[in-house]
């Protein structure tokens, strides 16, 4: 069963009313403040819809185990809460996963698709369920730090250590339980075979430096979609709209808004 999940909207005070529609999907462990660096470019054309993926932020927290049909059902109530028969999707992470599933599943609710720094199966699963675990037992704090060394690259780290320390805190802030679950949906995941009935055009973005999603598994899903483009962004690692947020913005923008 779907959750009402928490979310904001935002757009240019002159932008017209029937403005395109793009939802952000963020990653495990985040709040959709991650897709802040994002909003100022996109909101200058497109109306930006940022939600919080069940178990985080302030959206529900239902008993786990959760799939990734219960996180597609939740991106469609909340576009059909908002009116919305036809968005733009952009995904990172397990909002990537997100994106995939709905986008194969219920194709004629997605226009355009962006997934960043994901994949269509990420093992191996007892991985998953080691975390689960770990964070049940010991609260979310005990991965937040290296998590977020994932997110971004050494050198980065190193000069913007207040975003490294938000980011850690956020992660860590996160329920035991919503997080936990959300392992356990990237444990029984494998989208393999869903990419090719994904029919919107998909730019797949890949940090260069990602240790948790490498640019092999972008390729996939560029090469598996039926229209799919594959961009490797220099510089970054797990959380390439962050470390690359002007190459990243501009990207989406181009994708999305080509016809």
């Amino acid at each position: 069963m779907s959750v009402k999940v928490h979310h904001v909207v935002d757009a240019s005070p002159d932008l017209p009313a029937d403005a395109p529609v793009v939802v952000l999907s963020g990653s495990l462990g985040a709040t959709h403040a991650m897709w802040d660096p994002q909003v100022p470019a996109l909101a200058q054309h497109l109306r930006v819809v940022r939600y919080d993926t069940r178990g985080h932020g302030a959206s529900p927290v239902p008993a786990g185990p959760y799939s990734i049909d219960d996180l597609a059902d939740d991106l469609l109530g909340l576009l059909d809460h908002l009116g919305v028969e036809r968005a733009h999707l952009v995904g990172l992470s397990l909002g990537g996963m997100t994106a995939l599933r709905l986008a194969a599943r219920d194709p004629e609710r997605v226009d355009r698709l962006v997934v960043l720094c994901t994949s269509a199966l990420l093992g191996p699963a007892q991985g998953w369920h080691d975390r689960a675990a770990t964070v049940r037992a010991r609260g979310t704090g005990a991965v937040a730090e290296p998590v977020v060394e994932r997110w971004f690259t050494a050198a980065y780290r190193r000069s913007h250590p207040e975003v490294f320390e938000a980011a850690r805190a956020m992660v860590a802030d996160q329920p035991p339980e919503g997080y936990a679950s959300c392992c356990e949906a990237i444990a029984a995941m494998d989208l393999t075979a869903d990419l090719p009935d994904i029919t919107a055009p998909t730019l797949a973005v890949a940090g260069a430096d990602d240790p948790a999603t490498p640019p092999e598994h972008l390729e996939r899903i560029a090469a598996s979609v039926k229209d799919g483009r594959l961009l490797v962004v220099p510089h970054a690692a797990h959380l390439a709209s962050q470390e690359q947020a002007e190459v990243v913005n501009r990207a989406v923008l181009e994708h999305l808004t080509a016809r």
